[in-house]
């Protein structure tokens, strides 16, 4: 890619993410404005609000969020339908209060087992909170461990609820999970039960560069950006 002077260009772009892509999209503003000279700027939220800012209309140019939120505001006429890419997959991590018995989690059976025993399991909203009430349906103890579960509150990392020792365990994205004070992540699901998400960009039918901005997606899924994606816990899509 072409690297320009910064003051070849007044373009500002803006983008809404969800926390999960949250330091990633941050380190892609500062990496493209050094080779573009464009400024990105993004406001990273919950999955669920930034979704809502979406269709509320707001002037942003892209959004980056879980690929079956992107393929709803396409459907709904929020996001451009040809403009989608898939950007990173990034897997659920189980954490547990730092200093305390850490039960095992090498398999299925393993981590089924840890849940049965935990006075309370915290998780978040969005995918992969979803995909953890699934889970648990599928293995037949959803209404057995109901009242232990603890759905964290908007803005607050399901990583804090463990922490604080308001959760034995904790579900959440890796990379929201990774950098987090007072907890040990014990590791990614076991592959027997992954819970994958993968998150996707497009272009917002709002926006205000638009070629600017469908060059930004080139960028967000070219190999330039792989190393970034690794160093926040997630993988290219």
């Amino acid at each position: 890619m072409k690297k320009v002077a910064a003051s070849l260009s007044d373009v500002r772009l803006t983008g809404v993410s969800s926390m999960a892509t949250r330091q990633f999209v941050a380190d892609v503003g500062v990496f493209y404005r050094k080779q573009c000279g464009i400024d990105v700027h993004f406001m990273s939220v919950g999955g669920v609000d930034a979704a809502r800012l979406v269709r509320q209309g707001n002037s942003f140019d892209l959004a980056v969020l879980a690929s079956d939120a992107i393929d709803a505001l396409i459907s709904d006429g929020h996001i451009v339908g040809d403009s989608k890419i898939d950007v990173v997959r990034s897997k659920v991590a189980v954490a547990a209060r730092a200093g305390t018995p850490h039960p095992a989690i090498d398999n299925e059976r393993a981590l089924c087992d840890a849940i049965r025993a935990a006075r309370s399991i915290g998780y978040s909203t969005g995918p992969s909170g979803k995909a953890l009430l699934n889970l648990l349906d599928a293995w037949g103890i959803a209404d057995s461990i109901a009242d232990r579960l603890v759905l964290s509150p908007p803005g607050v990392p399901v990583g804090q609820l463990v922490a604080d020792g308001v959760v034995d365990l904790g579900f959440q994205q890796f990379s929201e999970l990774m950098n987090l004070p007072g907890i040990d992540v014990l590791g990614t699901m076991p592959h027997d039960c992954a819970i994958v998400t993968t998150f996707s960009a497009g272009l917002c039918v709002n926006a205000t560069h638009r070629t600017e901005t469908r060059e930004l997606l080139d960028f967000l899924r070219s190999q330039v950006t792989d190393e970034l994606k690794y160093r926040h816990g997630m993988e290219p899509a």
